[in-house]
């Protein structure tokens, strides 16, 4: 189990020769083989409070801390794992069970051989409890809408964007680009600053934010409409 998950990760930590960084294949539509599912956006489906969804919730998460460039990205392939598709994660889970997935194990261990691996920054509970929730409700390679334009508060809407789709590159442990967005602090300098806006739009002379996909149209409405409104901690 450690030789498939975290092995390689570790090996970017102690050796100065790997090159680490967050660029991300860009998310394709999958479907439960490897293929095509509808994105977050487009399915016309409502969200259930009581279920998580992969394209939603685990895929973005999996992008931004594990299938970096130079780990578990489709190029590197760290001991031979490739985490940027549906149905190479679900290889490392068993659906119905967390507590025997093999990915969900490594995701909540408290040691140095933890995934993702010190520097970078350990999962959340919250997160943690996404990946199991979604696990126990079969693994599947599901989406919905969330999305409401009229909700664009700091912690009902913006937080939850960045903590699940760009913090896993921008954090204390791992400053991409120099930037900690793991405070309402560090977001709001690049909000103010245009950073924000110009990176989520992918507008010329920003760098794209994050680079595994585009945010649905929905989440970069309701970011502008918090920047418009003082990018207020509300």
């Amino acid at each position: 189990m450690k030789k498939l998950i975290y092995a390689g990760l570790l090996l970017l930590v102690i050796s100065p020769m790997v090159n680490l960084s967050c660029t991300h294949e860009p998310l394709s539509k999958l479907d439960p083989a490897g293929g095509i599912i509808e994105l977050p956006g487009n399915t016309g489906r409502s969200c259930s409070p009581d279920s998580v969804y992969f394209a939603n919730d685990i895929y973005p998460l999996m992008q931004s801390t594990c299938a970096m460039g130079g780990c578990h990205d489709n190029i590197t392939r760290e001991e031979g794992v490739d985490l940027t598709t549906y149905a190479n994660i679900a290889k490392h889970v068993i659906p119905g069970n967390a507590l025997r997935s093999e990915l969900y194990k490594e995701i909540i261990r408290t040691d140095k051989d933890r995934m993702p691996p010190p520097p970078m920054a350990p999962w959340t509970t919250e997160q943690i409890n996404k990946l199991k929730t979604w696990i126990n409700q079969g693994a599947k390679n599901n989406s919905c809408d969330a999305c409401d334009t009229t909700r664009f508060t700091y912690a009902a809407a913006i937080k939850p964007i960045i903590q699940t789709k760009c913090q896993g590159c921008h954090n204390p442990g791992f400053l991409g680009g120099n930037i900690d967005l793991s405070t309402y602090q560090g977001l709001k300098a690049i909000a103010i600053n245009g950073k924000l806006y110009g990176s989520v739009t992918w507008s010329n002379g920003y760098s794209p934010m994050p680079r595994s996909m585009k945010l649905p149209a929905c989440e970069i409405i309701q970011i502008k409409k918090w920047i418009d409104n003082g990018s207020l901690n509300n």
